[in-house]
């Protein structure tokens, strides 16, 4: 949590080696997840890989993954009850990206001008307008509905992709997102007529995904750090920066008292800086080290599974008919899609390449 993850972000389901960095550090590489480049060192699986507390540690990383960005929607629910919603994704941000970048620093980054500019246009795409506006939506609609909506990146990653014909559009993926079409035209059709708050919130969390999305399709362009750490604390903070000025342009800041915020809100912020950012990234990382892209990113069909049933559990979100067919085919899409987006990779490349990539999935 996008969050989505808060960092939400960095998976997808289809997968596949890139290349080796070049001139960047020894031990490694860019792997491609989705569209979105992401790097990590070689995967690194230790000797005792079959011991007890190893088996643990990779099941309480998996169930962090699964489980906390699944419950960011929420979260920020709580968060924009009593803090203003832009105001609360700056102050996320600014915390979040000033840990990751402490810590890049620590690892020996040092920032160049052109990361600076990438991160500027990443951070835009990612959390200025995806990540605020998604905040900005839950003021006026159920956590369980927003994260159906997040998950329907995939189709517009696939729309952008073949709109600049970065890829080959396969009959698969096209069913999928027709499908998926029809998903979201199920959980959002019936309240677009009522023109309320309601609507206006749908609508803004459509945008922010698609916003998301076409951030994946330029980070692949712009010259963003090499350093996995130090990829998501610029935008990041860049983000923040620009969040912390429409926060002052809209008026949120001048009419927010911290002492008039409830501590369920600061609870949410706090959970989402914390665990959702920092914690969750962390995880997803050592993942990657250990097992394949592939496998790691079944989080994003948990994710929203998790979101709806927590907004069910916790917040008395309904449960509704239309809820759970619009999730059914909602997921579906992103299944047929990420189907069709192997399909047509395996036919672009050799015989032979990444054959044990796909063999995981």
């Amino acid at each position: 949590m996008r969050s989505r993850s808060s960092i939400p972000t960095f998976l997808d389901q289809s997968a596949q080696t890139m290349a080796m960095i070049r001139g960047g550090r020894a031990h490694e590489k860019t792997i491609k997840i989705g569209t979105r480049p992401v790097i990590i060192p070689e995967p690194r699986r230790p000797a005792n890989a079959h011991d007890r507390s190893y088996a643990i540690k990779l099941a309480l990383a998996f169930v962090t993954t699964y489980v906390v960005w699944g419950s960011t929607y929420l979260a920020i629910r709580y968060a924009v009850e009593t803090i203003p919603p832009i105001v609360a994704v700056a102050i996320r941000h600014t915390i979040a990206g000033s840990i990751l970048l402490v810590w890049a620093l620590a690892r020996g980054y040092r920032p160049k001008r052109e990361h600076w500019l990438a991160g500027f246009i990443v951070g835009l795409l990612y959390f200025t307008i995806g990540h605020g506006l998604l905040h900005w939506a839950e003021k006026s609609i159920s956590s369980g509905p927003a994260a159906l909506l997040i998950a329907t990146e995939p189709m517009f990653i696939m729309l952008a992709g073949w709109a600049m014909g970065q890829q080959k559009p396969h009959w698969l993926s096209g069913v999928g997102f027709v499908t998926g079409f029809a998903g979201v035209a199920i959980l959002i059709g019936p309240d677009l007529t009522t023109r309320g708050s309601a609507a206006i919130g749908l609508i803004a969390a459509v945008v922010s995904s698609l916003a998301w999305s076409v951030g994946v399709i330029i980070s692949a362009k712009v010259k963003l750090p090499h350093d996995a750490v130090a990829r998501t604390a610029m935008p990041l903070i860049c983000g923040a920066v620009m969040l912390w000025v429409a926060a002052i342009v809209s008026g949120e800041w001048r009419g927010f008292h911290a002492s008039e915020a409830s501590p369920r809100s600061w609870l949410g912020l706090a959970f989402l800086i914390v665990f959702g950012s920092v914690i969750a990234f962390t995880a997803y990382t050592w993942l990657l080290q250990q097992c394949s892209p592939a496998l790691v990113a079944t989080h994003t069909y948990a994710n929203p599974i998790v979101a709806v049933l927590l907004g069910w559990l916790l917040a008395g979100e309904v449960l509704s008919a239309r809820l759970g067919l619009a999730a059914v085919v909602i997921l579906g899409a992103i299944v047929l899609i990420r189907r069709g987006e192997r399909m047509a990779t395996q036919r672009a490349l050799k015989p032979d390449c990444f054959q044990s990539e796909f063999a995981a999935d």
